[in-house]
């Protein structure tokens, strides 16, 4: 019942937004949504760490650790961006812009309800429809201000997407056919699939791995099919990039968990781990290449994302305990900080009108929240302590020095010491420096960063230490995911 009322909560509101006219109305019904999925969500998951194991529709919609850890983090950040996003939209748009307003708000929540069911669905064909739903809602959200470089990043954002989705659609046929080849009529759901996991056809599952990984792995922002990335996270709104840094990429992650699990039993972990620490360490250090020196801080942050997510891959790679638990772990810390990371940029492009670190100076005189947040959000992200992604990277990297090779951990750690100096060297520059003369001092959008001191507080507990709450939630996750602690 709460699964059915999870999703028809963001549903609900898109058709209300897509029918009402005032304004009022509009963000009224916005910020109810938001704030009732959370309530909702967080109900959802407390159910599942309590010990059950809600479903819906038959057995399609059907919620366990893995998925209650996704809908918490879905619907908290949404939570924070919808907030946001209110006075984001009035700052970019007035009155006159009815349409472009009404677009926002209620693909906004499409994308919030695509993503939900990705992530709360137990079969596989509606899970692969869901996170093609991502694509379709947040391409014209892209393109929200209809110039021709956002343009440019929604069509390259649909089409790279759309032939990944493709891939991952033909993965998902192969390991059908390799439980239809071997084990006889197998259910297109999570449940049957991983109870015949080690009756599969081993050589089809390697195959249907394959083309998993490189189409969620698309859409997981893994190099190289991460081009489509940096161009879509910068022309979005600042809301949106959050929501699809910090949330949409752990979603194409949370399918490739999901297989990794029936292809690890079906094969052995020995075949999914090195695929996973290659891609992982690629994507490292292509992020590290263009982390040197970047030039605009959207682009900068949206790099930054790859690199996180090829961390979260290595350490799904190294495996054991230890590099499982790094990576659901660090994918709660990247969600927190870069969402977190991205609103605030939205505050500094109102405040410069522009995204360019070269004409970004002063930030500190001009908006001195706004940057002391800022900079305290990248300390957090470049991994120092005593913020989260500290602690779930030195998990990671410890996972990898017990499972080897050692080479592999002492190149990722020079990578992610090139990315500490290249983001913190960008930063600095925005930072001091004299204000352009027609920037206005003080702060916008003030009361609009409430809400990331909830990102901010959970980014320095989980730094210091992981309540009995955190460690309960993830220990289920990892159950999900077929590890336990020796």
């Amino acid at each position: 019942m709460m699964l059915g009322v999870l999703l028809l909560i963001p549903l609900i509101a898109t058709i209300l937004i897509a029918l009402v006219r005032p304004r009022a109305w509009i963000e009224l019904i916005h910020a109810l949504a938001a704030l009732g999925g959370l309530a909702v969500g967080l109900i959802v998951a407390a159910r599942v760490w309590r010990g059950d194991v809600p479903a819906a529709i038959g057995g399609l919609l059907r919620a366990d650790g893995l998925s209650a850890l996704m809908v918490v983090v879905i619907t908290l950040l949404g939570a924070i961006a919808a907030l946001y996003g209110i006075g984001y939209i009035r700052a970019e748009y007035d009155d006159t812009h009815p349409a472009r307003t009404r677009s926002f708000f209620g693909l906004f929540h499409l994308f919030i309800f695509t993503m939900l069911l990705a992530v709360t669905t137990d079969n596989l064909g509606i899970m692969w429809v869901a996170i093609e739903g991502t694509t379709l809602a947040t391409a014209f959200l892209v393109n929200l201000h209809n110039t021709p470089r956002s343009l440019e990043a929604a069509y390259k954002y649909l089409i790279l997407s759309s032939v990944g989705i493709a891939l991952a659609f033909i993965g998902t046929v192969l390991l059908y056919y390799a439980g239809a080849s071997r084990a006889g009529e197998v259910a297109v759901n999570w449940t049957s699939l991983r109870a015949a996991a080690s009756s599969l056809n081993p050589q089809v599952v390697r195959l249907a791995f394959a083309f998993i990984l490189v189409g969620y792995g698309t859409k997981a922002g893994l190099a190289p099919m991460h081009t489509w990335l940096p161009d879509a996270h910068s022309e979005a709104p600042a809301p949106i990039s959050a929501l699809m840094s910090g949330v949409l990429l752990n979603v194409g992650l949370y399918a490739l968990m999901r297989f990794k699990v029936v292809a690890d039993i079906a094969v052995g972990p020995n075949f999914t781990g090195p695929w996973l620490i290659g891609i992982g360490l690629f994507s490292l250090a292509v992020a590290a290449t263009f982390l040197i020196a970047p030039r605009n801080y959207k682009r900068m942050l949206a790099y930054s994302s790859v690199e996180h997510v090829g961390v979260i891959c290595m350490g799904l790679g190294f495996g054991g305990y230890w590099g499982v638990l790094g990576a659901l772990l660090h994918v709660i810390n990247h969600a927190l900080s870069k969402s977190l990371l991205f609103i605030l940029s939205g505050n500094i492009l109102l405040k410069y009108q522009t995204t360019d670190i070269r004409r970004v100076r002063g930030l500190l005189q001009t908006s001195p929240l706004t940057a002391g947040a800022f900079l305290a959000g990248i300390l957090a992200l470049i991994g120092l302590p005593p913020f989260g992604p500290f602690m779930s990277e030195l998990l990671i990297f410890r996972a990898g020095l017990e499972s080897g090779p050692v080479w592999v951990v002492i190149l990722g750690v020079a990578l992610l010491v090139i990315v500490f100096a290249g983001m913190l060297g960008s930063v600095n520059q925005m930072l001091y420096g004299a204000p352009p003369e027609k920037v206005e001092y003080g702060d916008v959008l003030r009361w609009s960063l409430a809400p990331l001191a909830i990102n901010f507080v959970l980014l320095l507990v989980l730094g210091l230490a992981l309540p009995h709450a955190v460690t309960e939630a993830l220990e289920q996750a990892l159950k999900v995911l077929g590890v336990s602690r020796a």
